[in-house]
């Protein structure tokens, strides 16, 4: 087992791997910026060490100052996380090149999944079912382009290779918007992810996001954890998270995951993933693999018992995994509320400090939160401030059961997006199951 683990994030993720290293008797070093020095795992941890200013490129992207920080504390491996860098290649790299442990996948699968043009091509040699589109990244004859749009069917999505958290997309409704389309999107795709690179799909007018967690370990076995429902989202961001998703059958889970699987196995993927699906009429479409740590993890954990950090860690350290897959049992319903620190009106971001903080508890309740009574929420970093999260038997019961932990959730000082969920919560099409990625968007009138 590791004996030490130095953890490249911040926040309630930070805080989360300090505890699963905590029960498997890792010792634990936390890096921070200058603005988080009063982090509980910074406090909470065996050593501490200052990698930059507030800004997250002056600190948790700064990847001399995290390698630098691994090598003073001695550690022999770093986790990434999410978010920052756990999904760099470049940065995987420098740790194994470094002499570390990197916590994920191998720079080359994480190199192959973050171009989403060769992801698809992979996916679609390993049998995983794709959305219907180009073959690969689009050429420059505009002929070929308008004929490809004629053939897949409009409305079409074009996408930027090297996108993703839903930048660098533009939907096209007819075939004379095309070519400019095309042209906008290879401009913003270049500017922000310097790869001009740009693919088509059919968009789906009704689809819903549904994801399969899989673990994969070194000697070649792999496991599926079930799926997640994630639709409901505001501007390609999840707010809510659920699993198992409503609707889907115990056939088509074993008939997606047995092909997640399948791929896994043929990539020599190791570590955490998630594969990010589109599902309408029953039908899966694969748009994109993560590779690392998700944040709605903590649904899988609840319903299948699996503690996936646990399992990053094992991973890591060479060992295989603890469970195959006919171990694998789900177990009632979970739900994720992700509380952000903003406006619950206008999104903005909330920063300032904590003056009153009760959290939600009860059976069936879990919280990841980092945040506690007279902490201040920094304006550098992600909104997010932590996690509710309810198991019940059944789904009814996790709604209730969301819905009184909501109202027992008390943060003052700061706004939080706490009115939203508890809105949601008695939203009748989100009890009902089953709404659509585009959903909360046009209710909350942002379309």
């Amino acid at each position: 087992m590791l004996n030490k683990v130095l953890i490249a994030n911040r926040g309630e993720i930070a805080l989360r791997i300090l505890r699963a290293c905590r029960e498997l008797d890792i010792q634990t070093v936390a890096v921070h910026s200058t603005a988080d020095r009063d982090l509980k795992h910074v406090r909470l941890a065996d050593e501490s060490v200052c990698i930059g200013g507030p800004r997250s490129n002056e600190s948790y992207l700064n990847i001399p100052a995290i390698i630098a920080a691994a090598e003073v504390t001695d550690s022999v491996a770093i986790h990434p996380g999410y978010g920052f860098l756990s999904e760099n290649a470049d940065f995987a790299e420098r740790v194994e090149q470094s002499g570390f442990i990197f916590i994920g996948p191998t720079p080359e699968n994480i190199r192959m999944m973050g171009d989403k043009v060769t992801a698809k091509e992979t996916m679609r040699a390993a049998n995983v079912p794709c959305v219907p589109g180009s073959d690969g990244a689009l050429g420059d004859d505009p002929d070929e382009n308008l004929r490809l749009g004629r053939e897949v069917g409009y409305p079409v999505i074009i996408k930027a290779a090297g996108g993703g958290g839903g930048r660098g997309m533009r939907v096209v409704h007819t075939e004379a918007a095309l070519l400019h389309a095309i042209e906008m999107t290879r401009s913003e795709a270049q500017a922000a992810f310097n790869n001009p690179q740009v693919y088509m799909e059919k968009f789906l007018e009704h689809p819903r996001h549904v994801e399969i967690q899989i673990l994969a370990d070194t000697h070649g076995n792999a496991i599926y954890l079930g799926e997640r429902d994630c639709s409901m989202q505001r501007r390609h961001q999840k707010i809510i998270e659920e699993a198992p998703a409503p609707g889907v059958t115990p056939e088509q889970r074993a008939e997606i995951g047995a092909v997640c699987v399948a791929a896994c196995q043929r990539m020599g993927y190791r570590g955490a993933g998630t594969f990010e699906f589109l599902y309408e009429n029953g039908n899966f479409y694969f748009i994109e693999m993560n590779t690392r740590l998700q944040v709605e993890h903590t649904i899988t954990e609840m319903i299948t018992g699996i503690d996936l950090v646990r399992q990053q860690l094992r991973i890591a350290s060479g060992l295989p995994l603890e469970i195959t897959q006919d171990q694998v049992r789900l177990t009632g319903h979970s739900i994720e509320c992700r509380i952000n620190a903003e406006d619950p009106n206008t999104f903005l971001p909330s920063p300032g400090k904590i003056t009153n903080l009760h959290f939600a508890g009860g059976n069936g309740v879990r919280i990841d939160s980092h945040i506690y009574n007279g902490y201040s929420v920094p304006p550098y970093y992600d909104s997010m401030i932590g996690k509710l999260i309810t198991h019940a038997d059944t789904r009814e019961q996790a709604i209730r059961r969301m819905a009184g932990a909501l109202d027992e959730m008390m943060i003052d000082g700061i706004k939080t997006n706490i009115p939203l969920h508890r809105e949601m919560m008695a939203d009748q099409a989100f009890i009902e199951g089953g709404t659509d990625i585009h959903y909360l968007q046009k209710k909350l009138g942002l379309n």
